[in-house]
């Protein structure tokens, strides 16, 4: 196997120049995310069927005609379970690569299996063993070992070999075009956020807190959300939510409460304490009308479990006419999210801009107006 570390911008902008003519590329990236809220992109693994290119983007390289490449709509990008890769180049290049194949998702269009890992699929397709000894080490240490090299231009060797033969079975399923749309909803989701202020719905159990305490908790989610995009820390490496939680519940007035808190750190309290400590008294002053609403639960609504499962059938036999896994079509979380679109009062999906996954797309036209029927014809407008 040959491959080429590439650490100049001439070469990359070579590479990219061709493989701009060709109709697919293999791609890849290592990166790290232990401590930070964004991935630290390590490495990029590119292949065009001729020439393989293993990127340092940590070198002094401009990363422009890689952009370009990724963007172009006449060469389809080729990677296995894509998600964290879009955030990845979202972070470091500004683009995400269109239009992708994600031979992961394939294999679940094909009901092949859910979630299918490369090494699995590697074996199953072309009965190669992987190792997956390497993908843990550290993508930043410099210089990157031979075995990382290594392991790292395997990743888009074998999956550039893969993709001709699962294309084709994607295309023959006349699913294909279900599978772009697929990807383009994943884009979407990846580029979307919720907003800093409504961060506090993501916490579990942030229904059970009375409205002041729940106003606590709005501040201080909003507040480590903020800080972690601002400092590029990974929101746990701020205060843990269980903490910043229990600081909610018990509205702590001294340093020295803090450490009665069950599970609060000395080191969460030395960094953080006066901030934390801060909201909950500026939260005291808050007048009650300025609280959040309570937060909603499916379970309130006595409509949920026969409207749920209602859904859910509906939902199983449009996937088994189309030859759908059902947890593809609509998994137990999807279908929930459209319940909370029709009947909360603050929707975490259409907060971050978004639409139910069942009410827009290829999804949508399969289901045809069933689910609208189901609502009486009601469905919310975005």
């Amino acid at each position: 196997m040959q491959y080429q570390l590439v650490t100049d911008t001439q070469t990359l902008a070579a590479f990219c120049q061709r493989a701009s003519t060709k109709a697919f590329i293999a791609v890849d990236t290592e990166f790290v995310r232990t401590r930070t809220l964004y991935p630290q992109l390590g490495l990029i693994q590119l292949f065009d069927g001729e020439q393989l290119l293993l990127v340092d983007p940590l070198a002094d390289i401009q990363l422009a005609p890689l952009a370009e490449l990724l963007t172009n709509p006449a060469v389809i990008k080729v990677l296995h379970s894509c998600s964290e890769d879009l955030e990845t180049f979202q972070t470091a290049l500004g683009v995400m690569p269109a239009p992708l194949f994600d031979t992961q998702l394939a294999l679940s269009f094909l009901d092949r299996g859910n979630s299918v890992g490369y090494a699995r699929m590697v074996e199953e397709m072309l009965s190669i063993s992987v190792d997956k000894g390497e993908s843990r080490t550290d993508w930043l240490a410099r210089p990157l070992s031979d075995k990382q090299l290594d392991y790292a231009a395997k990743d888009v060797l074998y999956l550039y070999q893969v993709y001709p033969k699962l294309a084709a079975d994607v295309d023959a399923a006349g699913k294909t075009a279900w599978l772009f749309d697929e990807v383009t909803l994943m884009q979407a989701k990846k580029r979307a956020s919720l907003p800093s202020e409504y961060a506090y719905l993501t916490f579990k159990n942030c229904w059970k807190l009375r409205p002041k305490n729940l106003a606590t908790l709005r501040a201080l989610a909003k507040w480590r959300q903020e800080l972690a995009r601002n400092k590029n820390i990974a929101l746990n490496f701020i205060v843990r939510e269980s903490n910043l939680y229990e600081v909610a519940w018990r509205l702590p007035a001294k340093r020295a409460d803090l450490f009665t808190l069950h599970g609060m750190t000395p080191q969460e309290i030395r960094r953080y304490g006066e901030s934390m400590l801060g909201i909950v008294a500026d939260i005291q002053q808050l007048p009650p009308e300025l609280y959040p609403p309570r937060v909603e639960q499916l379970t309130d609504f006595t409509a949920y479990k026969a409207m749920a499962k209602s859904i859910r059938q509906v939902c199983e036999e449009v996937a088994t006419a189309h030859g759908l896994p059902v947890e593809l079509f609509a998994s137990r979380k999807q279908i929930h999210q459209v319940l909370k679109w029709q009947w909360f009062e603050l929707d975490e999906t259409r907060l971050s801009g978004l639409q139910p996954d069942l009410l827009m797309g290829w999804r949508k036209s399969l289901l045809n107006d069933a689910l609208a029927h189901l609502f009486d014809d009601r469905i919310k407008p975005v």
